[in-house]
């Protein structure tokens, strides 16, 4: 009977575990369909366009522009970019590419996706894409893991014919992650998010003045304000599983060690 009463403990406390575990595991906030969405993209870092994730930019342009987007991405995200550039009816065979880079402006590599690809002559648009690399909430300072903060998106057009140059295109960007948790987790964490002008921030926050962020995107829920992640629940279960096994062992132990009865007139 004992025995049966820590086993009901035991899933109950399972059963605990797993509910924020449950809650984390739930997809990415998108921005809210009430958002305008941004109909133009920037000629430049300082100038990008800032999208939220699950968001659809629009943008118009001539090939040879280079275009720019900005989005937030937190820890335990690993985000995709997909754009379709719309070409005109008469044009040479082009390539086009994306490249995302992080908040320090370094160039992040894609995990899978096609980053590149060549429209052939009179192809009507081009489809690219980019799944990048778990977000972490720390790195050491000679990595180039991606950290927390603003992304940026660059969109442009690589092999071009002198014919093709200037004409109008439309373009479609999207930015969509989707919540790894616990299995990407690290011990430690930054200071501050890689947000442009968060340094001078808190600096003028240690004087008492204040100071404008450069970029004011940022998760719906704060940076890293999910702390729980499921690897909190392996934990727990295995902190359980090694209770339950000293309880079998000691009653296994304590059952086969005690003395055998001898019966009466020996």
């Amino acid at each position: 009977m004992r025995i049966t009463h820590i086993l009901g403990a035991a899933a109950l406390a399972l059963g605990l575990a797993a509910g924020p575990a449950a809650a984390d595991s739930s997809p990415s906030p998108s921005a809210s369909s009430g958002s305008e969405a941004p109909t133009q993209a920037g000629t430049s870092f300082r100038t990008a366009t800032e999208i939220e994730q699950g968001q659809r930019a629009t943008a118009s342009g001539s090939t040879g522009d280079y275009m720019y987007w900005s989005f937030p991405a937190d820890t335990g995200q690993r985000p995709t970019v997909s754009a379709t550039v719309k070409l005109p009816q008469a044009h040479s065979a082009e390539t086009w590419q994306i490249d995302v880079y992080d908040g320090l402006r370094r160039r992040q590599a894609c995990q899978y996706g096609a980053a590149t690809r060549t429209a052939e002559q009179g192809s009507g648009s081009v489809e690219l894409a980019c799944v990048l690399r778990t977000v972490r909430s720390w790195s050491e300072p000679w990595a180039d893991d991606p950290l927390p903060g603003t992304y940026y998106v660059r969109l442009t057009v690589l092999g071009l014919g002198s014919s093709d140059l200037g004409q109008p295109v439309s373009t479609e960007v999207r930015v969509d992650s989707k919540d790894i948790g616990g299995a990407a987790a690290v011990d430690g964490s930054l200071a501050e998010p890689l947000v442009p002008g968060i340094a001078v921030k808190s600096a003028s926050e240690d004087d008492g003045s204040k100071s404008a962020v450069l970029s004011s995107i940022k998760p719906d829920d704060g940076w890293s304000s999910g702390w729980w992640t499921d690897r909190w629940v392996w934990t727990a279960i295995g902190g359980v599983l090694a209770a339950l096994a000293g309880i079998g062992g000691y009653a296994l132990t304590r059952g086969s060690g005690r003395p055998s009865q001898v019966p009466p007139g020996y």
